[in-house]
């Protein structure tokens, strides 16, 4: 193999993923190796799809979010249509994660009201239960 070949576990590796993860990607269709006889190779192309397909992943799309970015750039050799669908993706998740911030600190703020009160609810019963008994 040259070295702008990978293996599946060559490619797994790299991406700090496992082989199942590369073989799940491959059968969406995001990926797709070539045969070296009965053995998949991936090229510096299918590497650089897995990374942007984990990237986007990790941000929250989903596989059809992914899928379509990455069929716009074989499409458009400009990239001009995948870049604006990227901004508009990227633009549409930071407000569906600015939102989701805005409840977290909302539900923060109510929880450690609650907490608040069960301590002091505690703190009263304990101190009532110390007269009580003395």
């Amino acid at each position: 193999m040259t070295d702008t070949f990978f293996t599946v576990t060559q490619l797994a590796r790299d991406l700090s993923v496992t082989p199942r993860t590369i073989r799940f990607y491959e059968d969406k269709g995001l990926i797709t190796p070539r045969r070296a006889g009965t053995m998949r190779v991936y090229t510096k192309r299918d590497r650089a799809r897995m990374a942007l397909i984990l990237r986007g992943k990790r941000l929250g799309f989903s596989l059809r979010e992914i899928k379509d970015y990455l069929d716009l750039y074989d499409l458009d050799p400009s990239q001009s249509e995948q870049i604006r669908l990227l901004l508009k993706k990227v633009q549409d998740r930071l407000e569906m994660l600015e939102d989701q911030r805005l409840a977290l600190e909302e539900t923060i703020i109510e929880l450690k009201d609650i907490e608040e009160q069960a301590l002091s609810a505690l703190a009263s019963s304990e101190t009532g239960d110390q007269k009580a008994a003395g």
